[in-house]
């Protein structure tokens, strides 16, 4: 690519970015990755992605790779929110929120997923499936 040229992306759905970020998750090895299609119950965002980590640095590698992924695939992260507290600091549950417009990322420690229960919130939102990670996604162009 020549100096200063922007690279072309393909035309991407919010369903096909959330598919590509539940995927980039399950990459990272989260756990109880969800996808709910929240878009006719929401004039915010069309999607929600849930995962759980285990650990402080298990939630930075999840941003950090899916801010890749999404990249990657011409998307960008508008917002982030939160921030994985040091171990060191008093044990707290963790959350972090990556905003992409029409899609939402929620990242959670087994203690947040379990207070906030954000899937029991949408509960009336239709789930949909997430194809294994090894499953090839959309390529970026």
């Amino acid at each position: 690519m020549r100096h200063g040229a922007v690279p072309h992306h393909e035309f991407v759905n919010s369903h096909q970015k959330a598919l590509i970020a539940a995927r980039a998750a399950l990459e990272k090895q989260a756990e109880d990755v969800l996808l709910m299609d929240i878009g006719a119950l929401s004039n915010v965002t069309d999607f929600l992605v849930i995962g759980t980590a285990d650990s402080f640095r298990q939630l930075t590698a999840l941003k950090e790779h899916l801010e890749t992924v999404l990249a990657q695939h011409g998307q960008a992260v508008w917002h982030s929110e939160g921030s994985p507290a040091s171990p060191a600091k008093v044990p707290e549950p963790q959350w972090l929120l990556m905003d992409c417009g029409d899609v939402v990322i929620h990242l959670l420690d087994r203690s947040a997923r379990a207070f906030y229960r954000l899937e029991d919130l949408w509960a009336d939102a239709p789930r949909v499936a997430v194809e294994d990670a090894s499953a090839p996604a959309p390529s970026p162009s």
